[in-house]
């Protein structure tokens, strides 16, 4: 029994540092909602600012690309029309979990589509890998996955 003891607070204080603090949540989040209100635009800047140039990205339906492939999706998609429903991106359950420069962000993404008479709502499970570089954190890896 005496030796249980010492070992049992060992193991516990040995584990501590895998569960990190995200000292930086306030400013990942604040990432997260400035990149979501520009992805509802479709706003190039904001997504070249967020994704990582070494980017692997894993959509909802399986497709895995680069930051190269998803930049020219974005930059090839018309300009919405006015009257047209449109989607507006917004994050719920966000919960990051920060390991010196790199944080696993992980949130449910709703999209909301309105037209003239009703809206609609997707939920997705989502999660990207954040590494902060010279000062700034991106996104290098991305899984999105579509809620049941």
């Amino acid at each position: 029994m005496h030796m249980v003891m010492p070992t049992a607070l060992l193991t516990l204080a040995l584990a501590v540092p895998l569960f990190a603090t995200a000292k930086d949540a306030a400013v990942l989040t604040a990432l997260l909602d400035e990149f979501l209100a520009g992805a509802s635009r479709n706003d190039a800047v904001v997504h070249d600012r967020f994704w990582a140039d070494d980017l692997i990205y894993t959509g909802s339906s399986g497709r895995r690309i680069g930051k190269a492939d998803l930049m020219k999706d974005v930059r090839s998609a018309p300009p919405p029309v006015a009257g047209e429903p449109q989607a507006v991106y917004t994050a719920e359950d966000v919960r990051i979990q920060q390991y010196g420069d790199a944080a696993l962000v992980a949130f449910r993404l709703v999209a909301t589509t309105t037209t003239a008479d009703s809206a609609s709502v997707a939920h997705y499970l989502n999660s990207g890998m954040f590494i902060k570089r010279k000062g700034r954190w991106q996104a290098v890896g991305w899984q999105a996955t579509k809620s049941p």
